[in-house]
Order: C-alpha cells, then sequence, then structure tokens
C-alpha cells in the first residue's frame, strides 16, 4: 500500500473548492420524506444536521427520544454514537505524531511495554498504522470485552496475549474494537491524561461540544436525551439498557447530539480547521481519508453501478458514492445507532443519530440526503430497504415455522449429572464464566451476561443469553463441554469467534468450604495397594494427603467425599464410608485408580 501514489487525489481534496450553495427550496420537502423514512423503517426517533463548508445549514430531530412519553428529538439530543468515535480515537494519535511524541512506524510495544500479541511475529511486525487501519490478523473477539466487560485497562492488555489471529499480518481487513482500546491507551501513556481527557481537551473543548460526553451516569443527568430501543421486524418496540462499554470506551463510549457532531464534521471537511484553528493536523486528515486497507472488492453492482469500491483510512470508511469520493463511519451499540459521513471535494457533511438497535435509516437517510446535495438522481434508497425487511421477516417467520415442526426433545443424554458440569470456566483471553445448577436447570452468568443452557446431544448444551432482561430464543451458543482423562468434566467450547476454532474455557470445580470437624473425620495413614501408606491431615484448617516422596498436596472439596487435588488437574481423592465412618479412599488419576484401606489405630 505504500507505493501508491496518493498526490493527485490527496490534491484533489484541499484545493479550491466549488460547491454550489443549496437554495433554501432543496429543503422544502425534506422533512416530510425524512419522516416518511422514520415510519417506515419503524425507527422511534432520530436527529439529522447537513453542514455545508463551515455552516449547518439543515438540523431537526424526527419522532420521540422517549416513546413511552410521547417526548419528541430535537437536534440537540444526545445519543450514543457507537463506533463514530473511533475517529477520536485515532486522531488523537494524529495530534501527538504532529508535537513528534509518536511514530506511526513503531511497534505498539515500545508505548506499553507490558503488552504481547498471541504470536511472535505479531509482537516484532505490528505497528501503530496497523491498529488504527484493522490489519493486524486479529478478528474481532468481541465477546471478550462485551460479555466479559472491565473497567481494568491492565486486565483487558493481558487478555490480547491470549486471543488467537486467524491470518497474517496486513494480508485482510477485519474490523477490531480491541486495537482502537490499544490506541486510546497509547495516547494515554503519551500525555498522561485518560483517553477522555484527551478527547475532551483535543477536540471537545475546541470545537464548543459542550454537552458531548463518556460516561452513563453523564448521559442520564442530561435533560435532552435519548433512551434506546430495539425493534423487531413486525415492529415491536422495547426499551433497552444502556450499555456500559467500561474500559474499552476509545472504540465507542462517545455521547452527543448532531449539532455538535457537525462541528467535528466541519473540522474534517475543512482539512482539520475549525474557526481558523487547526484542530487536527492537515497531513494527518489526508492521511486518514485516504485508503491505508482495502476492505473488500467493493464492486458497483447491477442496480447501483454508481457506488463502488470499499476502502478504510484510519478511523474511517471510504467508497466513491456516485462519482464523489465518501468518507464514513457508523456506530453501533445497544439501543442506538449513528452515521457520521462527508464528501470532502463537495464541502458536505451528513450526520445521523438514532435510537434505534442495529437500525437501517442512517445510511438510507444518509443517501437521500446526499442525492439531494449532490444534484443526483434520487435513488429508491428507501424502497429496497423496505422490501429487503419484508423479505428478511419472510424468511425469518419461514425459519421459525421449519425449526418448531422439527423440534424434538433429544434422544441422548449428557454424561454425568447436572452437578457436574457446575463450576468456574476460564479463558485468559476473555475471562470466567460461573455455571450453577438451580432447579435443575444450568444457568451461566458472565462478567455481565447471564444466561441458561438447554440439552442438545450428548455433552452438547444451547447456551441462550438472557439479553436486556430477556431470554435471546433466536440465537443458541452450543457449548460443547469436554473431559480428562479420569472422565471428569474439565471444560468446555464455544464458538464465541466465528474467523477460529471454538474458544476452548478450562474448569475449576466449586470450592465447598468445611469445617475442621468436618475434615477431621477424614485424618489417618491409608495403605495403598497394601503397601503405600499416604497420610491425611489437617494443616492450617485445610486437608492436606503426603505420598513418601512427593511434595504434600492440598485436597479440595467438589462433593461428598470428593475431593480435587489442587495443583493436579485429572487428579483427585474419593473417601469410602461405612456406617458413618471412613474406612478407605483411593487416588483417582489417568494412569489408574488406586485404593487403599484406612489403617486402624491400635
Amino acid at each position: 500500500m505504500k507505493n501508491i501514489s496518493l498526490t493527485l487525489l490527496l490534491l484533489s481534496f484541499f484545493g479550491t473548492l466549488s460547491f454550489a450553495q443549496k437554495k433554501p427550496d432543496v429543503f422544502k420537502t425534506l422533512d416530510t420524506e425524512l419522516e416518511k423514512a422514520r415510519v417506515a423503517l419503524k425507527t422511534p426517533g432520530f436527529a439529522v444536521a447537513i453542514v455545508q463548508k463551515d455552516k449547518i445549514v439543515y438540523s431537526k430531530g424526527f419522532g420521540y427520544k422517549d416513546v413511552e412519553n410521547q417526548v419528541p428529538v430535537t437536534e440537540n439530543t444526545l445519543f450514543a454514537i457507537g463506533s463514530s468515535s473511533k475517529a477520536f480515537t485515532s486522531a488523537i494519535l494524529g495530534v501527538l505524531r504532529k508535537e513528534e511524541k509518536i511514530d506511526f512506524d513503531a511497534r505498539p510495544g515500545k508505548y506499553i511495554p507490558e503488552l504481547r500479541f498471541a504470536e511472535p511475529w505479531m509482537n516484532e511486525q505490528i505497528i501503530i498504522k496497523d491498529l488504527m487501519a484493522h490489519r493486524t490478523g486479529l478478528p474481532r473477539h468481541d465477546f471478550s470485552w462485551f460479555m466479559f466487560p472491565s473497567e481494568s485497562k491492565s486486565e483487558l492488555i493481558k487478555r490480547i496475549e491470549f486471543q488467537e489471529p486467524f491470518t497474517g499480518l496486513r494480508q485482510q481487513w477485519y474490523y477490531n474494537n480491541w486495537m482502537f482500546f490499544l490506541q486510546g491507551e497509547i495516547g494515554a501513556r503519551l500525555t498522561g491524561n485518560s483517553w477522555e481527557q484527551n478527547v475532551k481537551e483535543l477536540f471537545f473543548d475546541k470545537l464548543g461540544m459542550t454537552r458531548s460526553n463518556f460516561r452513563i451516569p453523564e448521559m442520564e443527568k442530561d435533560a435532552d436525551k435519548s433512551f434506546g430501543y430495539s425493534v423487531e421486524l413486525d415492529g415491536k418496540t422495547t426499551k433497552m439498557d444502556y450499555y456500559n462499554i467500561a474500559a474499552m470506551g476509545p472504540a465507542g463510549a462517545i455521547n452527543s447530539s448532531v449539532s455538535e457532531m457537525s462541528n467535528w464534521l466541519i473540522t474534517w471537511i475543512n482539512g482539520g480547521k475549525f474557526k481558523g484553528e487547526q484542530i487536527i493536523p492537515e497531513d494527518y486528515v489526508k492521511e486518514a481519508m485516504s485508503a491505508q486497507m482495502v476492505v473488500a472488492a467493493g464492486t458497483p453492482s447491477k442496480e447501483h453501478p454508481d457506488v463502488q469500491f470499499s476502502n478504510y483510512g484510519y478511523g474511517w470508511f471510504l467508497a466513491s458514492y456516485r462519482g464523489h469520493y465518501r468518507v464514513e463511519h457508523g456506530g453501533n451499540i445497544d439501543g442506538f445507532s449513528a452515521s457520521a459521513s462527508f464528501f470532502p471535494t463537495d464541502s458536505l457533511g451528513i450526520m445521523i443519530l438514532t435510537n434505534q438497535n442495529g437500525s437501517p435509516l442512517p445510511n438510507v437517510v444518509r443517501n437521500m440526503i446526499a442525492d439531494r446535495m449532490l444534484n443526483l438522481e434520487p435513488a429508491d434508497w428507501l424502497g429496497e430497504t423496505v422490501k429487503r425487511l419484508e423479505e428478511a421477516k419472510e424468511a425469518q417467520a419461514k425459519a421459525k415455522a421449519a425449526a418448531d415442526s422439527t423440534a424434538n426433545a433429544s434422544l441422548t443424554k449428557p454424561s454425568h449429572i447436572l452437578m457436574d458440569y457446575t463450576g468456574t470456566y476460564e479463558h485468559p483471553g476473555y475471562g470466567k464464566m460461573e455455571i450453577d445448577l438451580k432447579n435443575d436447570t444450568l444457568f451461566v452468568q458472565t462478567g455481565l451476561l447471564g444466561g441458561f443452557l438447554e440439552h442438545k446431544d450428548y455433552d452438547t448444551f444451547n447456551m441462550y443469553l438472557i439479553y436486556q432482561g430477556e431470554p435471546n430464543k433466536d440465537n443458541a451458543f452450543p457449548f460443547q463441554f469436554v473431559s480428562n482423562m479420569t472422565g471428569d468434566i474439565s471444560g468446555l467450547k464455544a464458538p464465541l469467534e466465528p474467523a477460529l476454532d471454538p474458544i476452548e474455557f478450562k474448569r475449576t470445580p466449586k470450592e465447598n468450604e468445611l469445617s475442621v470437624d468436618d475434615l477431621k473425620k477424614y485424618e489417618g495413614a491409608y495403605l495403598l495397594m497394601g503397601v503405600q501408606e499416604v497420610k491425611i491431615y489437617i494443616k492450617e484448617e485445610k486437608l492436606y494427603a503426603f505420598v513418601p516422596g512427593q511434595p504434600e498436596y492440598e485436597l479440595v472439596n467438589i462433593g461428598e467425599h470428593e475431593f480435587n487435588l489442587k495443583v493436579l488437574e485429572g487428579f483427585k481423592v474419593k473417601f469410602e464410608e461405612k456406617d458413618g465412618e471412613i474406612m478407605a479412599v483411593s487416588f483417582i488419576q489417568p494412569n489408574g485408580t488406586f485404593r487403599g484401606e484406612r489403617k486402624k489405630i491400635e
């Protein structure tokens, strides 16, 4: 990519720009058309702003920010902007490069010394630019932060070492929120300020973005904020809780309004300047909105031969929209969707924020407005989208009917009783999940989300997340439990990253706390195979086993008369009781079971 000359392209961005000022009549029917789109797409509410050169020429809210109380959206209503935050994160590094504090060709480990990737080549070859352009070879690993959120940046950095790549460096573009978390942390290390402080001081304060913020409590106390909603294909609308993105903030934590985000777009349209002040270095602006990685072929379709190529810069997607160079980034986070876009050679910017989860509206409205503002023959973007949604609705109904007609109870049984599947399951690149048995059902709890297991086949169960207070029965994660050499459940495999084989979590059985009095009944000497004497004793209120010639082993109770050897996986001890007395012990290990009678005290 470095050998591609961008000279002609970049000269065109910031040369003398000619943009015919739109007459007021271009907006005459826009309100009606946008409200029509909102209704057709079943969107609770949204706001839109249009900027030309250095001015907001149109801004308006549609629908409701609070559906239950029918409170209208305004151009100042705060929404979560999700991944539209990413351009702010990368721009921090652009400012720091201008100050000669960072080298984009340096390894990330130069600025975060404790950072390690899963493979040696990644540690040696990945550079800052690769983080900014989604080209590290790592897949998303999104469930690692979404299901197991953390406020600890150090903990998140440690997880990256255990997240496997799926391809080589710069071989394939693949979206990755983790690499934007790292950019935010690099900026913080270099300035001594948090990512939030950097964004506020470098951009918000200078652009008059006084109400834009980063945290749910700040969002909640603002009088003009929107709630988020999910909307099913049949139109059913449900209020959603705000999602706390925690330490992953640099990937998508900003809350803002279209009126304040307009100043951000004006800055990019004008080569990094706002009201005469150079906010973002001009050379960085040019580089960030130039192709750094090919996303996909982006070939023109039969329906839209003039929409083509699909590349990525730094925090921005790039495309040719009907002969016009478009820079854009969307955003999706629980209950909200967004689109920030601008056309640099046309001095046009379009900002759309909506309170609909996974909404198609931002792209539809963006294209409808672009056609008007660029004097293009309007395409039927709304009609095409409505048609696709109707087709999806029909396909969903057919799939549900097919699933219902073939649904049968499993003809097989798990290899263990349900209690044997309980415990703590951990993967160092993800986190811990707890599985407990309640009323004959296995329940799962991750760092954030809960769920329950439904038996599917043998040791495979379907895990259904309880998301936003409701079980998501339309999507199941198959959990395949695995056993060790002694037949005990030792872990589970779950397909949490589509680009890789299932992620394997290691099981630690639940430890039962026994009193010293409870432990005393196991104390004594046992003669294994009639030859080897083993001593069981209490030390510091814990039970230990000692075999001559070996270290002492702490025993951890996992069930009635059953203990694991704390430091040896696949080894356990089981005591035998008769007439209320412990009579024998069996050491169960991968190479066999060794039984010993308890020696009588004379």
